[in-house]
């Protein structure tokens, strides 16, 4: 059974009715895994009996709430992130896995001709011709907004790129913009484009100013249901579960564990 809340700059996704003795898991999750992470949680809900319950965000947004008291019981952030929970003592010992690495794409709408990504100048020449271009607020503690940012800034476009911007709040909404025609071009994790029907990628950044971002499973160390969180995060990391992420154009970290 699935029930979807949007709010201004998170969505929950509830999963599956928990079973008598089933626990109730609560994951936070960042945008560019939620799609694939909420797969594996519907086959994991159906066979376990556990009833999951998805909080969706950017990995600073996610990372405040934990500071901020709320609890979860399963967190899949950016290794950064994760590295600062686990220097806080915040996470329960030897939960940390690592799961995917994921790439930073380009998307266009659906039957649109694809910009030029063959090298760095030719996509500077790509985003100056584009009338708009949608990317994740960095305010919004998005990885990838953060860094496209930094990024005009380093390629010396950032005022002439201001009048084009899009912001949204997850890298869903840049999907989203994109396939409404609200933007010309969508620069996100690949993860997050690749599930709206209306966008096609173009393809991931060039490898010069590409931001390979390694994507970890942990478990909170003020969770009260850290057995299941465990289960759950093995079916991640099994090959169920590295189906989806690799179906998704994510690259399952198998040579870390």
């Amino acid at each position: 059974m699935w029930r979807t809340k949007a709010f201004a700059f998170a969505a929950v996704v509830s999963l599956g009715l928990a079973q008598a003795h089933g626990a109730e898991l609560r994951v936070f999750v960042g945008g560019a895994m939620t799609e694939t992470v909420s797969k594996i949680g519907a086959d994991f809900a159906r066979s376990s009996g556990h009833g999951l319950e998805f909080v969706s965000d950017t990995t600073g947004a996610l990372v405040n709430k934990l500071k901020a008291g709320e609890k979860a019981d399963v967190i899949v952030v950016t290794e950064a992130a994760i590295e600062g929970l686990q220097k806080d003592g915040a996470l329960a010992q030897g939960s940390r896995t690592e799961l995917v690495r994921a790439l930073v794409g380009v998307g266009v709408k659906a039957g649109a001709a694809s910009p030029d990504l063959s090298s760095v100048d030719a996509f500077k020449r790509s985003l100056l011709a584009a009338k708009t271009v949608s990317y994740v607020d960095p305010k919004a503690g998005g990885t990838s907004g953060t860094y496209f940012e930094g990024l005009l800034a380093k390629m010396g476009i950032a005022e002439q790129m201001k009048p084009k911007i899009v912001y949204r709040t997850q890298g869903a909404g840049v999907a989203d913009a994109v396939a409404k025609g609200e933007a010309e071009l969508g620069i996100t994790f690949i993860a997050e484009l690749s599930p709206n029907k209306g966008v096609k990628i173009a393809g991931p950044l060039p490898n010069e100013i590409q931001l390979p971002t390694n994507y970890v499973a942990a478990i909170p160390r003020v969770s009260a249901n850290q057995d299941a969180a465990r289960a759950f995060i093995q079916a991640m990391t099994a090959p169920g579960g590295e189906a989806v992420f690799k179906g998704a154009g994510l690259q399952p970290l198998t040579a870390a564990r």
